[in-house]
């Protein structure tokens, strides 16, 4: 046995906190026997790998080994000394049992040789889901809200920026959690002060992104250095009835979606010098998983995107480290909630678990507004203020340079590069490039320009962002139209008139991802909000801003899932079935849609649920639970012409529940029984059946079985038949 390992057994270190050597912010025994590991280019041909021992953690037997963790250390370390691996970056024995260590070729080759080994991978770096494109926000929160109360949501992202009020804590948070676990590092930019009874718990590890691999700037601690994790926990469960004002700007009252849950931070994902190497290492995200499970968070929420792993001859069920981690979070009871990615329809979502309820993007609020030239022309365009500017005076960047600046740079509008005495009192043409879109305001904002129309040079998004004065955003032939105009009319006065919000019919978010019409279950679960959620950031020049991305989503959604587990006792596989058979419909297939749209104000009285047992997850992955996994969704394949659910009355009385099925245009699709009375807590099966057509091609076909409650609810099931 090792001596970094003895020391650990020792001194009883908590198994998912332990990495052997240097897990970030740990202290005593288990993290300073040993230097660090040396990663890939250190070692020769040595690479950081993940590796996976056959059977659960300790999340799937009551959450704790009966001879604690010590028989699955051993086990690990006799496998890694049979090889003579070095001594692991970390160890993992709650959501799974495996570890992250530098292995070469013939060692990787000889593990998975081994039969108690179920998986080895080599660590890979994952991107955020998050996206640039921004529209609007919406509506504001109106008023105290109390949801969330005496839950924890546990998120695996880029840390937290803990100052100011939409994270302080306070006795209006209600009730607090009875078996958490979790603790707070302790850093020299994270004291113990910067956790509160808000933020319960705050945790780092970024050995496999690699320490060499950071920017200059970024903090080796929990704290935010990137923005994102501060972003997703403020929509998740920022405080309720927070002031939001930026600028001149009056933006009402700001809520998260749980605002009395707490939040656990694990900070996983990194930046880079090039923000292109910006986001999360497989072996850090692994860590951190299983630490929140450790530390039985209620709701785990994952920023990640990614590509979904493909099976082969060493992963034959094609499930990696990370969906292994995600089970063993489920398997301790535990809502899991992730991003499905930004890549857009051609993309496969991520994280196609049926573990896991995986949220793609669902537009929102739109706001709009138009620069009215000087002879009755509008050019309409994306305007987030509702602030009219002018008539002023309309003017190129490029013409307002400030003495010996770039004209480029100036053109582009970027910091420092405009004459206050030409620009003041002026609308300012900025083209897009070079710098942030909010950045261009600001600087005009400094230049005492009175306001700014933001211009597209080439084909791209047009987007209503917290800009610093007024701003109209325009595309690229629009754009084009305004320069010429102003060339042709020097001094020429314009408008920018904001036209305010307008709501048009929900539907799929270009940046959101395609289920696989191959991949066992059907993903993504659910869309929710994706576009424009406001949100806090960092300390700069604003503390707002408008996120995007199924980063968004997959927050707003986690925190719909803590207001259930506060009010409900529901397991999580119910608060799963809740969150998606209740959603809205929304046009397109549900590989894109998948349920349907959240709909948080229906997710509390589902009528009915699709309940499990925990262990079935690993029973159906194993294959001997056969192929009726009680998912809210059904894939039908060439092979597979009945798929049986059970769905329980969550309701407080008796109840009639009448079937349909509807949407499918190729197939005959049948349910059975077409209806049932269930007293609360009665459970019963129904079948699903499909026919046709008879001969010729069989193409794709989707729709949804519905169950309709005598009270009003909607049990909405959407199925996909690829025979």
């Amino acid at each position: 046995m090792s001596r970094a390992l003895a020391a650990a057994l020792a001194a009883g270190v908590g198994v998912s906190a332990l990495a052997l050597p240097g897990l970030s912010g740990l202290s005593g025994p288990a993290a300073s026997a040993a230097p660090p590991a040396p990663h890939a280019g250190e070692a020769g041909d040595a690479r950081l790998h993940l590796v996976t021992l056959t059977g659960p953690g300790s999340a799937a037997s009551d959450r704790v080994f009966p001879s604690g963790p010590t028989r699955e250390l051993a086990r690990q370390q006799r496998l890694l000394d049979r090889v003579g691996a070095p001594e692991p970056v970390y160890r993992w024995t709650t959501a799974l049992s495996g570890v992250a260590v530098d292995l070469t070729d013939a060692q990787v080759r000889a593990l998975r040789a081994e039969p108690e080994v179920a998986l080895v991978e080599p660590n890979t770096v994952r991107p955020l889901a998050a996206t640039r494109t921004r529209v609007v926000r919406p509506a504001p929160g109106t008023g105290r809200d109390t949801g969330g109360a005496g839950t924890v949501i546990g998120l695996v992202d880029t840390g937290l920026h803990p100052d100011g009020p939409v994270f302080s804590g306070s006795p209006g948070l209600g009730r607090a959690p009875r078996d958490f676990r979790g603790s707070c590092v302790s850093e020299p930019d994270w004291d113990q002060s910067a956790c509160t009874d808000k933020v319960l718990a705050a945790q780092w590890y970024v050995e496999g992104f690699g320490r060499g691999r950071l920017r200059a700037a970024s903090s080796l601690s929990p704290r935010d250095d990137h923005g994102h994790g501060t972003r997703t926990a403020s929509i998740a469960a920022g405080n309720s009835d927070i002031s939001v004002r930026v600028g001149r700007e009056d933006l009402g009252r700001h809520s998260g979606a749980a605002p009395q849950a707490r939040l656990a931070v694990y900070k996983a994902c990194w930046t880079a010098p090039d923000p292109a190497d910006d986001g999360c290492a497989s072996a850090d995200l692994v860590t951190a998983i299983d630490r929140a499970t450790a530390d039985r968070v209620d709701v785990l929420s994952l920023a990640v995107g990614g590509t979904p792993a493909s099976p082969g001859p060493d992963n034959p069920d094609g499930v990696d480290t990370v969906e292994r981690a995600l089970l063993g979070a489920a398997e301790a009871d535990i809502v899991v909630v992730a991003a499905a990615g930004n890549a857009g329809a051609r993309s496969r979502a991520a994280h196609p678990s049926p573990w896991v309820t995986t949220v793609g993007g669902a537009t929102g609020v739109q706001r709009r507004g138009r620069v009215v030239l000087g002879d009755g022309t509008t050019l309409p365009g994306a305007m987030a203020s509702s602030l009219r500017v002018g008539p002023a005076p309309l003017v190129l960047a490029a013409d307002v340079a400030t003495r010996g600046a770039d004209r480029d740079r100036a053109r582009q509008c970027a910091p420092g590069s405009l004459d206050a005495a030409r620009a003041r009192g002026r609308v300012v043409v900025c083209e897009r490039g070079l710098v942030s879109r909010v950045d261009k305001s600001a600087a005009v904002g400094l230049a005492d320009g009175a306001g700014v129309v933001l211009v597209n040079t080439r084909r791209g998004s047009v987007d209503a962002d917290l800009h610093r004065v007024p701003t109209v955003h325009l595309g690229r032939d629009n754009g084009a139209r305004l320069r010429d105009w102003v060339r042709e009319n020097p001094g020429a006065l314009v408008t920018l008139r904001p036209e305010g919000a307008r709501r048009p019919a929900s539907k799929v978010a270009g940046f959101s991802p395609t289920g696989d019409p191959a991949a066992p279950v059907l993903n993504p679960d659910l869309i929710a909000p994706a576009t424009g959620l406001l949100s806090a950031v960092p300390p700069g020049a604003e503390r707002w801003a408008f996120t995007s991305g199924t980063s968004a989503a997959a927050a707003y959604t986690s925190g719909i899932a803590a207001r259930l587990r506060a009010r409900r006792d529901w397991s999580a596989a119910a608060v799963r079935s809740a969150l998606a058979t209740t959603s809205a419909a929304v046009p397109g297939s549900v590989l894109r849609t998948g349920a349907g749209r959240l709909r948080s104000d229906l997710a509390a009285r589902p009528g009915l649920v699709h309940d499990l047992d925990p262990g079935d997850y690993r029973r159906w992955l194993e294959g001997s639970l056969g192929r009726h996994l009680n998912t809210p969704s059904i894939i039908l394949r060439r092979d597979r012409d009945v798929a049986r659910r059970t769905i329980t009355n969550v309701g407080r009385q008796p109840l009639y529940f009448s079937s349909a099925a509807s949407g499918f245009e190729r197939y005959d699709v049948r349910v059975t029984p077409a209806a049932v009375r269930l007293a609360p807590g009665e459970s019963a099966t129904y079948t699903v059946r499909v026919s046709g057509p008879a001969s010729g091609a069989r193409p794709v076909d989707d729709g949804v079985v519905t169950w309709r409650g005598a009270t009003g609810t909607r049990t909405r099931v959407p199925v996909l038949i690829t025979r």
